[in-house]
């Protein structure tokens, strides 16, 4: 591997708590592809890892519901024909996910008044169009 695999700022994430699987992969492929194995498995156990703030696992266990199985994040790759390649993309596809689960949520939106000239410029200009439209018709309107 390349090396830790950075989360955000000084967390990243440890390679004693990734869990990787191979097996054989679909997809393109020569001689070599039926006998070895290039799919890569990530897992990564995200209820008892010690590496994650408590904040950001709290953060990450909640938005990440939907993926999780029994607590453990699971992340595939089978892109390349190499498992070095494949290893590579998986972990960087995990802290990818990571970072954006744990990131802090947006700051509440303030609401802000519409300014009284850009609503009395709308209406100055509806009543123009009207006027226009209206000057059309072979009626008088008065």
């Amino acid at each position: 591997m390349s090396g830790p695999h950075l989360i955000r700022g000084s967390v990243s994430l440890p390679e004693a708590e990734l869990i990787w699987r191979f097996s054989r992969s679909s997809g393109p492929g020569g001689q070599h592809v039926n006998t070895s194995d290039s799919q890569v498995e990530l897992r990564f156990d995200l209820t008892a890892t010690e590496a994650l703030p408590a904040v950001w696992k709290e953060r990450a266990l909640e938005r990440l519901a939907g993926r999780l199985v029994d607590g453990v994040v699971v992340v595939r790759s089978s892109e390349h024909r190499s498992q070095w390649r494949n290893r590579e993309t998986a972990a960087v596809r995990l802290a990818a996910l990571l970072a954006e689960a744990t990131a802090p949520p947006p700051k509440p939106r303030r609401p802000t008044r519409i300014p009284r000239g850009i609503n009395e410029r709308r209406l100055r200009e509806k009543k123009q169009r009207s006027d226009t439209k209206r000057g059309r018709s072979g009626r008088d309107w008065g």
